[in-house]
């Protein structure tokens, strides 16, 4: 029997609750599927342990999770500790440390979802965003002077390097070119950012000749909000910088029809470190504890983890046991059902044990 070290974090907010219906949505699929078996480690690093210690998690956490081939991440972030320390001291080190470069964000509208666009339903949003996850906006370059005096200076450094570009977009043309419309849309704000996104484009169009069977086209930021929501039927796959794919999947999140459908994957293509998969909607403080979270983006990224060990079959029956569920009207409040996430959870993993295909 193959077997998977997982790492779980749970974190912050509701991610405790997301993860623990994630795991139990995964142990019902390895013990329908028989063939694979995973051993979950579960690790109390967050803002709880960052107002205990002062440290989210350990200085040797990176090292430690080297030993996992994969990692099933909550959310951070805490009301009562500053952002960009709880990002900053948990999510990016691991994401950074393991050059994740690319991170995948699928959107689509699933069956019994009713998503906020007229006319739009399942069939006609069905997009991959890859964002780009080591450098560009996010790369923590610049800093502060003169502290409290009028002087006082932030800068904040976009950087963008021809190695971190090149293979962000090479993955992008070769995910575009494996799905079956073979479309892939660049966003770029090259006629803004004059050196960065300029080279962006330019390396976008080297790439493209070795991907004579992708057709792609170009997108300002800006132009591509409108076009998300006004024509969501031209889009495929979609590649963007480290703070324009951060935006631009949170949209989409919303045009499926809630943040807690959206996925996450932070892969590492190269399989040199595990790679950590999460779902987008972030620590929800206004409805943790209630039973209310809304647990399909774990399955969904669950599903896009167990894809990436090589378990294809599993990843499709947890992708159908969700279409089920959600088809048959069993979902949370944010899109408008009144299932509590145990709710879904069961009714997820009664379709994953009953399915006889």
């Amino acid at each position: 029997m193959r077997t998977y070290k997982i790492a779980a974090i749970p974190a912050d907010g509701i991610g405790p609750e997301v993860i623990a219906a994630g795991l139990q949505a995964l142990q019902a699929l390895a013990r329908r599927d028989g063939g694979f078996a995973l051993e979950v480690t579960q690790f109390d690093w967050g803002s709880d342990r960052y107002k205990r210690t002062g440290a989210l998690m350990p200085e040797d956490g990176t090292e430690t999770l080297k030993a996992y081939d994969a990692i099933l991440f909550g959310a951070v972030g805490a009301p009562d500790v500053a952002d960009h320390l709880t990002l900053w001291g948990l999510r990016l080190p691991i994401c950074q440390g393991f050059d994740q470069y690319a991170n995948v964000r699928p959107t689509r509208i699933l069956p019994g979802i009713q998503a906020p666009l007229a006319g739009v339903g399942p069939g006609d949003l069905d997009w991959v965003i890859v964002r780009e996850n080591s450098e560009g906006e996010y790369a923590g370059m610049g800093g502060r002077a003169h502290r409290g005096l009028p002087e006082e200076v932030a800068t904040e450094v976009a950087v963008f390097t021809r190695a971190g570009v090149s293979r962000i977009m090479r993955y992008a043309f070769k995910l575009a070119q494996s799905r079956p419309r073979k479309l892939l849309t660049v966003v770029t704000k090259s006629n803004a950012q004059r050196h960065g996104m300029v080279m962006w484009d330019e390396i976008a169009a080297e790439v493209s000749a070795e991907f004579p069977d992708v057709t792609w086209d170009k997108m300002l930021v800006d132009a591509m909000t409108v076009r998300m929501v006004k024509e969501p039927r031209s889009l495929d796959t979609i590649v963007a910088t480290n703070l324009h794919a951060d935006i631009l999947s949170d949209l989409a999140g919303a045009l499926a029809g809630s943040l807690g459908v959206a996925p996450t994957a932070n892969i590492d293509p190269e399989r040199r470190y595990p790679s950590m998969f999460e779902p987008i909607h972030g620590s929800a403080f206004d409805i943790t504890g209630k039973g209310i979270a809304n647990p399909v983006a774990t399955f969904w990224t669950a599903a896009q983890m167990l894809e990436h060990l090589g378990e294809t079959a599993a990843a499709s029956r947890m992708m159908r046991a969700v279409e089920r569920t959600c088809a048959a009207g069993t979902v949370t409040p944010d899109v408008g059902g009144t299932a509590t996430t145990q709710d879904v959870t069961d009714a997820v993993c009664r379709a994953i044990r009953g399915e006889n295909i």
